[in-house]
């Protein structure tokens, strides 16, 4: 793999701001082989052809697995000018770590070889500083703070659609596609709405509800309208070698799948044991700094057992600035309510009382009937139908109507109290 910062595609020096073309596309055109699509895949093609115009070129995120690679394929397939393209996001330290994940040296060679056999050009984007300043960094300092920050909720606000998506627009792309689950549609007035993946077990759009309007207009998702083993079908059909690769489940930066190495490390320095309270205020136990303790936690927390029969105890509140965890029972974790900043609104709609909606607190999460009413400030009030547990600071809540993303934000912390 060659890395040539500043050289675009199209053979135009420094247009692509670090773009580092890896491969070639091996012959005009897309492989024969992939006119043969199964007749359930033939409305997806027809829908991304509408794509297809002169001056429309589609810039593919690739990571090497199997969603973002055929997505590129649906995009070929369809006769769409199609460039991928692999964000480096790691240096040699952090992969020799084991760090990486899905944007791993190995993952970025499974992504060049499946743009060989599509046919088209391969490039590696340096976003390294970019991703460790906004997501890395933010993920360390949220954790510091008390709060449970969203990595992949940062990383695609501020990576893949706001610095890869201006990148790629600045070297002739047009359009960017992923292989993210989520559907996009226009309403009768012209706007756009974001729906839930008609895969709804792999759905994505909790984690994309942040994305802004003039670059959803340019974003593109083939699989939308898919369920997951259509896609590997598809890969297996089409002889891409990612075809059962397993999916990513951790994030790419927490080598083996425990973050709390990474924070032990990172934040060395920034934090030190103190007490773990009850909700009287009594000393039930010594905690090893706050960054590693969450809402809802009940083991590890090395607690002074007082009676054989007492009940389990939770995590409720992260107090960073008195360094303090607070314990309660399971009862303790319920909340009936919270507040939310950082509002994003995708759905407008009057002013007023408050609107029923379905309210998500995880990316994975059961949606949960609520009422949230929008207040000033890029801010908003949500009250959950039935006390839920967990609702941590700094976490998303997304509210839908339907399978239609309405509005998101961030929890925040509740006056006069200071928790995670």
């Amino acid at each position: 793999m060659r890395l040539l910062a500043g050289t675009g595609w199209g053979g135009r020096p420094g247009a692509a701001d670090g773009a580092a073309p890896v491969s070639e596309p091996p012959a005009a055109g897309a492989p024969p082989d992939l006119a043969e699509a199964p007749t359930w895949a033939r409305p997806v093609l027809l829908t991304l052809a509408r794509l297809r115009a002169p001056r429309t070129v589609v810039a593919v995120a690739m990571s090497g697995g199997v969603d973002s690679s055929v997505a590129a394929a649906l995009l070929v397939a369809a006769g769409v000018g199609v460039v991928g393209v692999t964000m480096r996001l790691w240096g040699e330290e952090e992969l020799e770590r084991g760090e990486g994940g899905c944007c791993s040296l190995d993952a970025v060679e499974d992504a060049r070889r499946v743009c060989g056999r599509l046919g088209i050009a391969h490039y590696v984007l340096n976003l390294r500083e970019h991703f460790h300043s906004t997501v890395v960094g933010d993920f360390l300092s949220q954790y510091r703070d008390g709060l449970t920050p969203n990595p992949c909720v940062r990383c695609n606000e501020r990576v893949k659609f706001d610095e890869l998506y201006r990148r790629v627009r600045l070297v002739g792309a047009s359009h960017l596609a992923t292989g993210h689950y989520c559907r996009l549609t226009e309403a009768g007035d012209g706007s756009l709405v974001m729906r839930r993946a008609r895969d709804q077990r792999k759905d994505q759009s909790y984690t994309l509800y942040r994305t802004p309007d003039e670059v959803l207009r340019r974003c593109v998702f083939p699989l939308g309208e898919l369920e997951k083993p259509q896609v590997r079908e598809l890969a297996r059909t089409w002889g891409l070698a990612v075809a059962t690769k397993p999916d990513s489940q951790e994030l790419c930066f927490v080598g083996g799948g425990d973050h709390r190495g990474v924070l032990a490390r990172d934040l060395a320095g920034s934090y030190a044991p103190g007490p773990i309270l009850d909700l009287e205020g009594r000393e039930v136990g010594r905690h090893q700094g706050v960054p590693f303790y969450t809402v809802g936690q009940r083991h590890g927390l090395e607690l002074k057992v007082t009676r054989p029969d007492a009940e389990p105890q939770y995590v409720v509140k992260v107090e960073s600035r008195a360094n303090t965890v607070r314990i309660g029972p399971w009862r303790a974790l319920l909340t009936p309510s919270c507040s939310l900043s950082r509002l994003v609104v995708l759905s407008p709609r009057p002013a007023g009382e408050g609107a029923n909606a379905l309210a998500q607190l995880r990316a994975h999460g059961r949606p949960v009937p609520a009422l949230w009413w929008q207040l000033p400030g890029g801010r908003a009030r949500v009250e959950f139908r039935e006390p839920q547990a967990g609702v941590s600071p700094g976490q998303s809540l997304v509210l839908y109507d339907g399978d239609q993303v309405v509005a998101g934000g961030e929890v925040e912390v509740e006056s006069g109290a200071e928790a995670r």
